[in-house]
């Protein structure tokens, strides 16, 4: 397949080529140095791991030209995988605050958000905007949850954490705008968006990296 006619679209998938790539190496991080907590280890790897794969499918949605029906078909998993990343990452922020056992009762209630909103993304035809208010709304929560726990130095890293969440919440604000620049390549606001991800990401490795010793409930 050719490469999309669209300098704009180009450069948003070479960032979610990046995105893709920057997860694969924090997973390859955690694994390595992972500690006896490996409950909480697996569970971020999933977060990254569904980041990675939504990220690679963007970027050949972005990249490439094709027909309609096989962007559309490709839309499908991606949607999917960024719900269920989003259910992922409340699980560990509550996990981190409130335990394991705790964590695991939300699991249900998350598989039904997420469902729904895959379903409202279905509905209206795929619009971003619905994940980003769905991302912004569980993130906000997590933001409480972590900014709490660093207050209190209940778990390392904690505040590392807070401030990728944070960047991210930054990042969907951007997304949502018509923002646009030129940074030795054209840049919209997707492609903005993911070059604040590939920052707040790399934060949120190092915060979920150092909580590994101390999260061990």
């Amino acid at each position: 397949m050719p490469l999309f006619n669209s300098p704009t679209e180009l450069t948003t998938s070479a960032t979610d080529a990046l995105l893709a790539i920057e997860c694969t190496v924090i997973i390859a991080v955690l694994l390595r140095n992972a500690t006896t907590n490996r409950w909480r280890t697996t569970l971020w790897c999933w977060v990254f791991t569904l980041l990675a794969i939504a990220s690679f499918l963007g970027a050949l949605a972005h990249g490439l030209e094709m027909p309609k029906s096989i962007r559309t078909t490709l839309w499908t998993p991606l949607y999917l995988s960024l719900g269920i990343l989003v259910v992922l990452f409340i699980v560990g922020a509550v996990a981190d605050w409130q335990g394991r056992a705790v964590a695991k009762r939300l699991v249900p209630w998350g598989i039904g958000m997420s469902a729904a909103f895959f379903g409202l993304t279905a509905l209206l035809g795929g619009k971003f905007i619905i994940f980003i208010v769905y991302a912004a709304t569980v993130l906000l929560s997590a933001l409480a949850i972590y900014t709490f726990l660093a207050a209190t130095h209940r778990l390392k890293g904690a505040a590392v954490v807070a401030m990728a969440i944070l960047l991210n919440l930054a990042a969907a604000a951007v997304q949502a705008s018509n923002l646009s620049l030129h940074l030795l390549f054209p840049f919209d606001h997707n492609g903005l968006f993911h070059l604040v991800q590939i920052v707040s990401t790399a934060i949120l490795g190092l915060g979920v990296h150092l909580g590994m010793k101390s999260a061990q409930r």
